[in-house]
């Protein structure tokens, strides 16, 4: 049977599991949505496409599942492009759709052409950088073997954006349906290997010769799905946990073998613990990337044994040289390690060092090492309606909660990420205007499986205002959640850094703020403003979270800036 190419394009992505697709429509990428009228993936209207790319990526990080964005030729495909770089940095299996103008007018300056002929753009040659596959379609004769490559890249456990760019005049071609007969669209089985095995005795034959091991679980823990694992393995032999910030929240962070999250913007104590205590660390899916090791402090690892597991060969020794690196799924790796772990220690012996490790972890965490706590401490001074809502954010939700944050030294420092929790930090490219898109993506996730998270974004005014009309996607398809704004009227990282680094010599930092409850109200969405402790108290429980949308104002201080110094 003869469908068009357009209809095969849709059935692909059905057969890969899509069931959403955030994009604008335009002319030269019409014959696909028409195809997607009597699908069962639901098209989202977005605002602009840069906000569909972040839905897109939103929706991947919360569900893992592949997600797709669809655009038209020329500026609908350009105004993809941060968003798309968001996921490639990220490793997010996205599925883009471009159109294209028809093949018979290439290179003759057809409207929106960007096929890379006769002084057009080259659409395929700007997002190569960014994709792990980009790909202009002129022919039919090889869409098979087109097809199966983009579905094994989506479905590989180190995978990534792929764009497919169709001209208009091939999405009306007809093809043979048996096409899809010949594509794979199955994730490959894993298998329990004797490898796994080996590396796991490997890995525990470090652990038990060291004195104070350290635990550095990354966003590898969780896409391996490895949570409960790393959890099991600290608590068995009183190891103590630190994340990246993508790894907050692996191992709850209300644990008492919990270290919260390192980096440079992080008074956790993890630094100094390590750096004082530990003598073998153990990287778990976590790169040492400038945040998380202090801009590549080589005191961090001096004199220290070194394990690193990742499932991405060229994550191992990317920075530094390990004793011990695994290529391998860190999720069957460390349940293998915990297995022979169980008929291997005394459990009242270990409960007793455990304890002791656990008080300190606890001085390093607070006051008593005089450093850490101290910083935290003033941090809080400097922003306690910061601190206050996040102390609230943990009471209202101990559970079932997902956060897009866009401003992360606040959250990485006053918000305790629990297991029963999600936090997803502006990584990637770290784009401003990000928080509230991402949220939206991940909203209409939770909204079709039923799973009932809460969604949160947090940012500040000045990424709030490169986003905001994404607000009215969420209006539109009644996706609730909840948007908290940080006001100090001014792009506050730029300022800090002018101030402690350019004598105070500030320019194009500073901005007028719209009236945000009117804007609220032109929405059709709740709001409320903070300004003080007394507003902030019991703030939370006056929302709804179920079915409304809110936004909650926040105002601080544009002369307060947190402490560290950004090293350029």
């Amino acid at each position: 049977m003869k469908i068009a190419v357009s209809e095969l394009i849709v059935r692909f992505m059905e057969n890969l599991g899509i069931d959403h697709i955030f994009g604008m429509p335009g002319a030269h990428i019409l014959p696909v949505y028409d195809s997607l009228y009597h699908s069962s993936i639901q098209t989202v209207l977005a605002k602009h496409e840069q906000g569909a790319s972040f839905m897109a990526g939103g929706y991947a990080r919360a569900t893992g599942k592949i997600s797709a964005c669809i655009t038209t030729a020329g500026p609908g495909a350009t105004n993809l492009v941060t968003g798309v770089a968001n996921a490639y940095v990220d490793q997010q299996p996205m599925l883009i759709i471009t159109g294209e103008t028809s093949t018979h007018i290439f290179g003759k300056g057809g409207l929106q052409e960007s096929s890379g002929e006769g002084g057009s753009i080259d659409q395929c040659a700007l997002f190569s950088s960014i994709t792990q596959y980009t790909k202009l379609v002129e022919r039919t004769d090889y869409f098979a073997n087109v097809l199966n490559r983009v579905a094994k890249i989506l479905l590989s456990d180190n995978s990534g954006p792929v764009l497919l760019s169709f001209p208009f005049n091939i999405q009306k071609e007809m093809v043979d349906e048996s096409i899809l007969e010949q594509i794979s669209t199955s994730r490959n089985k894993r298998y329990h290997q004797q490898h796994d095995i080996l590396a796991a005795n490997e890995l525990l034959t470090m652990i038990q010769a060291a004195s104070a091991p350290v635990i550095v679980a990354g966003n590898g823990c969780i896409l391996s799905g490895a949570q409960q694992a790393v959890a099991d393995l600290s608590e068995q032999l009183g190891i103590p946990v630190t994340s990246s910030l993508k790894g907050k929240g692996v191992v709850s962070e209300h644990s008492d073998l919990s270290l919260g999250s390192l980096g440079v913007t992080s008074y956790s104590g993890a630094y100094h613990y390590i750096l004082e205590q530990a003598d073998l660390i153990i990287f778990l899916g976590a790169g040492f990337n400038e945040r998380t090791s202090y801009v590549w402090n080589e005191d961090l690892l001096k004199n220290k044994k070194i394990a690193q597991i990742d499932n991405n060969s060229e994550q191992l020794e990317k920075v530094f040289k390990a004793d011990l690196a695994i290529l391998g799924d860190i999720n069957v790796i460390i349940k293998t390690v915990n297995v022979s772990l169980r008929s291997l220690i005394n459990a009242d012996e270990q409960e007793k060092q455990r304890q002791t490790i656990a008080a300190t972890v606890h001085a390093y965490r607070t006051k008593e090492n005089g450093q850490s706590g101290s910083e935290i401490a003033q941090l809080g001074s400097r922003f306690p309606l910061v601190e206050l809502f996040f102390a609230e954010l943990e009471q209202q939700f101990p559970e079932k909660l997902m956060v897009f944050d866009d401003n992360i030294i606040f959250a990485q420092n006053f918000f305790h990420v629990s297991s029963d929790n999600r936090y997803f930090p502006n990584s990637g490219v770290s784009s401003l205007g990000h928080a509230i898109p991402a949220a939206i993506g991940a909203g209409f996730a939770s909204k079709k499986q039923g799973d009932n998270y809460h969604v949160f974004a947090v940012l500040g005014d000045g990424g709030f205002q490169m986003c905001c009309m994404e607000i009215m996607t969420a209006v539109n398809y009644q996706i609730p959640m909840t948007i908290v704004m940080f006001n100090n009227s001014t792009m506050g990282l730029i300022r800090k850094n002018q101030f402690q680094q350019y004598e105070e010599r500030y320019i194009d930092c500073d901005f007028v703020n719209p009236d945000y409850e009117l804007l609220s109200r032109s929405f059709g969405i709740n709001y409320h403003t903070v300004s003080n402790a007394d507003e902030m108290q019991g703030l939370l429980a006056k929302f709804d979270y179920k079915e409304s949308i809110n936004l909650i104002e926040i105002m601080i201080d544009k002369d307060v800036f947190p402490g560290y110094v950004s090293r350029r």
